[in-house]
């Protein structure tokens, strides 16, 4: 590979959570990032926005405002830019929007990887990396998830559209020998995240004077669980793929990217509590209700990190207590609420 301080890096979804801590962390290492987002309104375009202008201040990053399904505007900026490296992070998100709104999920995450795929294979790329997830371990009884299960049992058409981004990397990686790397991400977790997760919802809810809905019909005894990766360590574990050229006979990989220690839905409720009340110097509890569990979420998330571990030293530091006070941290300046 290119030496990473002269090797352009092409991130989509750059205004994400994910996808802005990538680009900051590259651009922080002297990288050239290439930047894409269609800057939608799935939450919150300022909060996209002050991501963004954040990333600006870097004479070495530049910004396209497209939507990764226009295959024309994708193969524009592969021939103006020609990156070296790709990191594909643009996706329509959500579990549970995908029941609601199915046609934005084949537009964005199956015709625009597509696109993406295409481009790579006419402009070839030293290495691509994509956003696969943990949802396509489906209804898979047995713990912790590993890269060789069976992921044939799909239970949201979310997890059914990164099995296909999986599928068709692999197929393209056949085909014409695109290095292809997928990573299953686990629940992410942290300052400048998503508005429509778990743990921000609770914040908002707090601060309007709103009962938290937890949905796991109130059975402590058996409750949801989810295996919960601090962003900064799911980051450094991006960091540490992209040099590492997959070089079988087909040039794929798959690795999950997880913190490998589930949480009970209710822990992690008391600890994101207790951030907010050490933020705040006043106690915090959420008003709750108890709702059945929705559809097309999984009962238990928990990755095995062993492969990536010894493929390339990954192993997650920060613990939830640690992650939940910086995510409390910057909830309460970002949205002035001291």
């Amino acid at each position: 590979m290119n030496n990473p301080n002269k090797s352009v890096y092409l991130v989509t979804g750059a205004a994400g959570f994910i996808g802005y801590h990538l680009s900051k962390r590259l651009l922080e290492q002297g990288a050239k990032v290439v930047g894409v987002d269609n800057l939608n309104d799935y939450y919150d375009v300022t909060l996209k926005e002050t991501r963004l202008s954040s990333l600006q201040i870097h004479n070495n990053f530049t910004f396209i405002q497209a939507d990764i399904s226009d295959k024309r505007k994708v193969e524009s900026i592969f021939v103006e830019y020609r990156p070296h490296v790709v990191v594909n992070l643009a996706a329509q998100a959500g579990v549970r929007y995908s029941i609601e709104n199915p046609d934005v999920y084949m537009q964005s995450n199956v015709i625009g990887f597509y696109n993406i795929l295409e481009a790579c294979r006419h402009y070839p790329v030293d290495h691509l990396i994509y956003a696969s997830s943990s949802s396509v371990y489906g209804a898979n009884k047995k713990v912790p998830f590993e890269e060789t299960d069976s992921v044939d049992q799909q239970i949201s058409l979310y997890a059914a559209t990164k099995k296909s981004n999986e599928l068709t990397a692999y197929t393209y990686s056949h085909l014409y020998g695109i290095p292809t790397t997928g990573l299953r991400f686990f629940t992410v977790y942290g300052p400048w995240g998503r508005p429509d997760m778990s743990y921000y919802i609770f914040a908002n809810k707090y601060f309007a004077g709103e009962p938290i809905k937890i949905y796991n019909n109130g059975d402590f005894e058996h409750d949801l669980y989810r295996d919960f990766i601090y962003i900064d360590d799911l980051i450094e574990g991006i960091v540490r793929v992209i040099p590492r050229i997959p070089n079988s006979r087909v040039p794929h990989d798959l690795f999950n990217i997880g913190n490998n220690n589930p949480q009970k839905l209710m822990e992690f409720i008391t600890m994101l509590e207790k951030a907010l009340s050490n933020t705040l110097g006043r106690d915090v509890e959420f008003l709750k209700e108890y709702e059945p569990v929705k559809p097309g979420d999984l009962p238990e998330t928990y990755a095995s990190t062993e492969r990536l571990h010894k493929e390339v030293g990954f192993k997650p530091e920060k613990s939830i207590e640690e992650g939940l006070q910086h995510f409390a941290d910057w909830y309460v300046e970002y949205h002035n609420l001291r």
